[in-house]
């Protein structure tokens, strides 16, 4: 007489963290398989690893089940002015001059969960991955995190700039972990729910229509170029990009030219140069990343004195728009900071919130204490 026995799923395998020095270790297809329909995935954080920027080490993080990637995150290492986000004044201005003296002041040693040069802290998962095993698997992912930001000798642990969402999702644990929280810049987005730029025209307000149509008007005078090979202009290029960080209140992370030449190569096929020039100057550039629904606006860089005059972070704008259209793109997301203007021509904002946590706990609860002090709060 035969005896069917019936088969027993075999067990899961107990998830296994590990921690990689360079993204190359992981490879483009385990990683991006956690990070679908993100624009800034495994050849952008490529493109930052081998730009040399600044003091930076980088680190990536991921949880493993049976030999997949289930979950991952990229972060880094750096020494951390804790003014970084802090408003110019006063207060800024005396830490500095304290700094003249004793370099390290309010500097820490901070090892950070995301990446300085993302537009958010992107938490990866396989799509394998049901809701309700999520919240375990990041909590594993970040138990790695301390384990090494101890090992590193970090004095603070931070997890940089989570959109509104995903902190909800995830505010129990960060909570649990004793994380402090402070309002990051958020990102401002548009849909591209409109046909033309008449028809996106119409839904801004009379003031701010007359205003557009009398400073698109410098299109006459401004000849733009798109671009994925920038070599031969890359020097006035970064010209044009220190001036614009010079300006800058919030100052963290200086990109380097391996950067931008790191981004169009990588990301090739998915990345342009918008250049704006008056004659044969070279005014204005538009470093754009995207995929086949969403724009990135990395970074304008425009010459202070001699760009304003014709308009061109309004001829940029709409210069994006008009690519959106013609590419079919459904969202074009203009970043951080300048919140005035991007309200006034229709975006929406994200809050994101960046979480920190002190090894010391009387300094953990001094840092709670004076965190509204640091708070970016640009957008109000």
């Amino acid at each position: 007489m035969l005896q069917f026995a019936h088969k027993r799923p075999f067990p899961r395998a107990e998830p296994v963290t590990q921690v990689y020095d360079t993204i190359r270790a992981i490879g483009r297809e385990a990683w991006n398989a956690c990070f679908r329909g993100h624009v800034e995935d495994y050849d952008c954080l490529l493109a930052i690893e081998g730009a040399g920027i600044g003091d930076f080490e980088w680190r990536y993080l991921t949880v493993v089940e049976d030999g997949k990637i289930s979950a991952a995150m990229p972060a880094f290492l750096c020494p951390y002015p804790l003014d970084t986000t802090l408003e110019e004044g006063m207060p800024r201005r005396l830490i500095r001059r304290v700094r003249q003296h004793a370099s390290g002041f309010l500097v820490l040693r901070l090892a950070c969960l995301g990446s300085p040069c993302t537009e958010t802290g992107a938490i990866g998962f396989h799509a394998d991955v049901p809701q309700e095993r999520r919240e375990a698997l990041f909590g594993q992912l970040l138990t790695a995190f301390e384990t090494l930001a101890a090992e590193e000798c970090c004095a603070l642990t931070g997890i940089k700039d989570i959109p509104a969402p995903v902190a909800a999702e995830f505010g129990a644990l960060f909570s649990k972990r004793c994380y402090a929280a402070i309002g990051g810049l958020p990102s401002a987005w548009l849909d591209i729910d409109f046909e033309t730029i008449d028809d996106y025209m119409a839904r801004l307000s009379a003031g701010t229509r007359k205003d557009m149509r009398r400073k698109l008007k410098s299109f006459e005078t401004v000849r733009v170029e798109i671009r994925t090979d920038i070599g031969d202009l890359l020097p006035r290029v970064m010209a044009l990009y220190h001036d614009t960080r010079n300006r800058s209140e919030w100052q963290f992370e200086e990109l380097t030219p391996a950067y931008f030449e790191g981004i169009l190569t990588h990301m090739a096929g998915r990345s342009f140069c918008a250049l704006y020039f008056v004659g044969d100057e070279l005014l204005a550039a538009n470093l754009i990343v995207h995929d086949e629904q969403l724009a990135i606006d990395k970074f304008f860089c425009m010459d202070g004195e001699r760009g304003r005059p014709y308009n061109l972070y309004f001829l940029s704008w709409f210069t994006n728009l008009r690519y959106c259209l013609d590419h079919g793109l459904s969202r074009y997301q203009s970043g951080q900071a300048y919140y005035e203007n991007k309200v006034r021509l229709g975006s929406q904002l994200t809050a994101n919130t960046m979480f920190f946590r002190h090894r010391n706990r009387l300094l953990q609860a001094l840092l709670r204490l004076v965190s509204p002090l640091f708070s970016q709060d640009e957008a109000r």
